[in-house]
């Protein structure tokens, strides 16, 4: 990172950020182009491990990407504040945001797709240990992000 200034590194100040979002967007690569994708999020972390989950179809470009090129990055950001000045150059804004990367798998197994709903659930609604038919399991796809880096940036 080249403005260490800007760095946050205190982990229960990243946790805070982290857990108040909804939208990841995924970077997958694409025969050499890069494919971003927003997307609603959940996530666990366990030792400062972070694991994202998110949903989709069974089918499609992000689904493909994910079995034949799991490598992928991510970002978060919000706090978002333009700071208007007289002259277009002294303009600036306020923001933080967390960027990694990792590997992304789909899941198979019905326990960890319904855990990873679970968290996704909690993320959007607050709420916990909702409950899936396997009808609602084989229907849907569900992507398992594992970080294997992560920095958080911030100007306030």
């Amino acid at each position: 990172m080249r403005r260490k200034d800007r760095e946050i590194t205190d982990k229960s100040s990243i946790e805070d950020f982290i857990s108040k979002h909804q939208i990841i967007r995924i970077g997958l690569i694409d025969n050499g182009e890069v494919y971003i994708v927003p997307v609603n999020y959940g996530y666990t972390c366990s030792n400062g491990a972070y694991t994202f989950y998110f949903h989709g179809a069974k089918a499609g470009r992000k689904y493909e990407l994910a079995k034949s090129n799991p490598s992928v990055g991510f970002e978060i950001d919000g706090e978002y504040k333009l700071i208007i000045s007289e002259t277009a150059c002294d303009c600036s804004a306020q923001y933080q945001s967390v960027i990694g990367n990792g590997i992304l798998s789909i899941v198979n197994n019905e326990e960890e797709c319904a855990k990873g709903l679970n968290y996704l659930m909690l993320q959007l609604t607050g709420k916990k240990n909702y409950e899936f038919s396997k009808a609602m399991l084989s229907s849907v796809a569900v992507f398992k992000l594992e970080v294997k880096t992560l920095s958080c940036k911030a100007k306030f």
